[in-house]
């Protein structure tokens, strides 16, 4: 009996070193001062949004051969005058890339009259020059008529960008701290996103597309890290999803500010001045305790406690604080399996390895996709973006309510499904049914941001401990294959106008099936061991 109580005093202070367990039982996992964190770190997680600005800012223009016989000479000239299909033949499409070759005549036409006769009708060629219905887009200023595959690239660069940040701003967050991870992120954001605006030339907008993601976009996982690293147990999926949803916003502004400054350097100066504000953030916000313990620099992490136990109004004990900042040593002897070798010996390791960078792949494929693709959807281009990036909101939460209630397996497989279904319906749908049409596409995005939500649990719940970070990492990381081919999608319109959501349909069946090859997690013990996770389902 007395060695049973012994244990038990023994377990009550190795967990009151735990920083969760003071949270839950005397600061408050959910107190006003974290609220009052996640709020700040809003603002951040909203401006990482708008490193989908490419959107617009490279977004497609109407355009058609420059006619000189007929007195044209510059790119901004009359997009639709009454003789152009006299010099070029008629497309559905919002461009032209061919027109009538010129008759052996020698005469020339003017802007106001210009003859059938001064075409050849039997002779096509491609343009030489361009005429532009708009000037708010790259596509304008650097002449990128009939270039699609260079103007797309500037989306592919973008989210190129984002993989390589990954280890870049996690050494920074690791050995710096989570406040310098983020500041670093803010000032690259703003400061490259002003000089993008400034460009003389399409390689300079491409390099510093590039640029601005490599060093900027970890501004939405350093946000992340600080807006959950301070909430309790209780509360990480649903602020999760909240950081998830503020990410949104920033979207939804980005097309609101879009709509209302339409020039593209004037959209970027519009966007990335005001987030040289958040530098601010390096006296209003607190260094991550948890950062601060795991780097024993106690003294700060004391002053953090102490002013989130004064901010949420209540106590932690001296016993705690004592516990937290003079942790006991531990002696422990591992002897940590090699990852490749477990990988080859463990037959379910594997397959889980093969499957869960799939499910990776075609959620950001479908999710980027789907709000890239949603300009062409009709002449609102700006509503259509907003309502199709706001969607996302309830999806997120949808994610918070079913994952406890129906499973991870019933929630991720119904968002591909669903997903898929509203994919291939949109395909089906007639044009001439615009708002069905448009409320078929918007189910879609919500379906595949129900799975984005759960995608990071699912995936995280199949590893065990002692490879749960570097698999989850790895998964994460091929994933964003899926959003460096999204920009590449209106492509696929040229070929047949349902191409890319028919894709989009088909990898989120592929995707849906797969899922059902995996044990549900829901319920079971987080695995430490690769035996542990093996046994998951059996």
């Amino acid at each position: 009996m007395c060695e049973a109580k012994d244990l038990e005093a023994e377990e009550t202070v190795e967990r009151s070193v735990d920083l969760d367990f003071v949270l839950v039982n005397e600061l408050g996992q959910f107190g006003r001062f974290q609220i009052k964190y996640i709020c700040l770190i809003a603002l951040p997680m909203m401006s990482s949004g708008f490193f989908g600005d490419y959107v617009f800012t490279a977004t497609a223009l109407p355009h058609r051969c420059r006619i000189p016989e007929c007195g044209e000479s510059n790119k901004s000239d009359v997009f639709g005058p009454d003789w152009i299909t006299n010099a070029i033949p008629r497309t559905d499409a919002g461009a032209s890339c061919e027109r009538y070759a010129p008759a052996q005549s020698g005469d020339n036409g003017s802007l106001l009259h210009c003859p059938i006769d001064l075409f050849d009708h039997l002779i096509t060629q491609k343009c030489d020059e361009f005429v532009y219905d708009g000037v708010t887009s790259v596509v304008y200023d650097f002449d990128l008529g009939c270039k699609e595959w260079l103007r797309t690239l500037a989306g592919t660069l973008s989210n190129l960008g984002t993989l390589l940040v990954l280890p870049l701003v996690g050494y920074i967050s690791d050995h710096f701290g989570r406040r310098m991870a983020l500041l670093f992120s803010v000032f690259n954001t703003a400061l490259i996103g002003v000089f993008k605006a400034f460009s003389v030339n399409y390689t300079m907008f491409l390099v510093l597309q590039l640029l601005q993601t490599s060093l900027g976009a970890g501004l939405a996982s350093s946000a992340y890290i600080f807006s959950t690293e301070l909430v309790g147990p209780k509360y990480r999926v649903l602020t999760s999803a909240t950081s998830s949803a503020t990410f949104a916003c920033g979207e939804v502004v980005l097309g609101v500010v879009a709509w209302l400054v339409r020039p593209w350097r004037s959209l970027l100066l519009t966007l990335y001045i005001p987030v040289f504000l958040l530098l601010s953030y390096h006296w209003i916000l607190s260094e991550s305790v948890r950062w601060l313990l795991a780097k024993k620099k106690y003294a700060e992490a004391r002053q953090v406690l102490e002013n989130v136990a004064k901010t949420n109004k209540t106590n932690i004990s001296a016993k705690s604080m004592n516990a937290l900042l003079n942790p006991p040593t531990r002696n422990l002897k591992t002897d940590p399996r090699n990852l490749i070798e477990s990988f080859f010996k463990s037959k379910i390791l594997l397959r889980r390895v093969c499957t869960t960078p799939v499910w990776w792949i075609t959620t950001t494929f479908v999710y980027y996709g789907l709000s890239i693709n949603s300009t062409s959807l009709s002449k609102t281009v700006y509503l259509n973006y907003i309502l199709t990036v706001a969607i996302e909101i309830p999806g997120f939460y949808t994610a918070v309510l079913t994952l406890d209630r129906f499973g991870r397996k019933m929630t991720l497989c119904s968002g591909f499904f669903f997903s898929a279904a509203c994919n291939l319906a949109f395909v089906i749908i007639p044009a001439e049914l615009t708002v069905l049409r448009l409320v078929v596409y918007l189910a879609g995005k919500f379906g595949i941001s129900l799975v984005f939500t759960s995608l990071y649990l699912y995936t995280s719940e199949l590893y065990p401990t002692e490879f749960r970070h570097s698999l989850l990492g790895f998964s994460s990381m091929v994933g964003r294959i899926g959003s460096i081919c999204a920009p590449l999608t209106p492509l696929l319109t040229n070929y047949w106008l349902g191409l890319p959501n028919t894709v989009f349909a088909i990898l989120g069946l592929m995707s849906g099936l797969l899922v059902l090859t995996q044990p549900e997690t829901f319920g079971k013990k987080l695995p430490d061991t690769l035996e542990e996770a093996e046994m998951i389902g059996k």
